[in-house]
């Protein structure tokens, strides 16, 4: 095998987009942000969509216990996923795939639709790991902390900024005719369009390292296949020590699901 050189970014000079690492983090961080968006985008309407499909309140909070509980099992899954094929890929794959409950999300017609749409939108909240892998990735010990941390917030402005943008998206869309009851549908197409486009920009902008992507390194023997990649999620997961990793996010996701039930009830009282 080839000595292995890195060639991580070891300032993070967030205008230098001649440079992988630093195109890959912009790209990485505003991925992250649409997927956050998208995640959350349906609840400035829920108020639209109770009255429209008719949700109850079991049904309306069940909905975001759903979205919530998706990501618990797809960032265990996309954290093997990127160690063996890339942070590339993955976040390809996810955008792509992401789309498709966000633009059915307009289609649904019935509360089980919604429901079903909700717990899939909810893979995307795995977009946390991977930015937080490519990152890692691109840049050196010296400043990966700090580009770590710029890349996270991100995410939670595009989860609190979507209260502001998904309203804007279905005013332009009532703009343009569309009735104001339906216009959360168009809106959240709109969305998924966004994500899907994302999801070709990560692929063809972006490298899975400074040095090329995974593929291109292992044909070229910079970089070892390790037996870890040989090995199957079930026992991925079986191999979690004590299963403590697990339970720690059973953990978050009962609190956080917990505390926006109560959240729930007491402002519906």
């Amino acid at each position: 095998m080839k000595e292995f050189v890195s060639a991580k970014a070891t300032k993070l000079e967030l205008l230098n987009l001649r440079s992988v690492p630093i195109r890959t983090f912009w790209i990485t961080s505003i991925a992250f942000f649409i997927c956050f968006f998208a995640w959350f985008g349906i609840v400035p309407f829920m108020p639209d969509v109770v009255k429209d499909l008719g949700l109850t309140p079991t049904q309306k909070w069940n909905s975001i216990i759903l979205a919530v509980s998706g990501t618990v099992f797809a960032r265990l899954l996309i954290g093997k996923l990127c160690d063996k094929y890339g942070p590339r890929l993955c976040y390809t794959y996810l955008l792509i795939l992401g789309a498709i409950p966000v633009i059915l999300l307009g289609f649904v017609q019935t509360p089980l639709q919604f429901l079903i749409c909700r717990l899939f939108i909810g893979f995307i909240g795995a977009s946390f790991v991977i930015t937080q892998f490519h990152t890692s990735i691109m840049f050196a010990p010296n400043i990966v902390g700090t580009a770590n941390a710029t890349s996270a917030g991100w995410g939670n402005l595009g989860g609190g900024a979507n209260r502001l943008g998904m309203p804007l998206i279905a005013a332009g869309v009532v703009s343009f005719g569309i009735a104001d009851e339906v216009a959360w549908r168009y809106s959240m197409v709109i969305a998924g369009v966004i994500c899907f486009s994302m999801g070709l920009i990560y692929y063809f902008f972006t490298k899975d390292t400074p040095e090329g992507n995974f593929n291109e390194l292992k044909l070229a023997g910079k970089m070892p296949n390790l037996k870890k990649d040989e090995v199957s999620f079930f026992e991925y997961i079986k191999g979690l020590q004590g299963l403590d990793i697990v339970l720690g996010l059973c953990s978050l996701f009962w609190n956080r699901t917990n505390g926006l039930w109560h959240y729930g009830r007491l402002s519906s009282e």
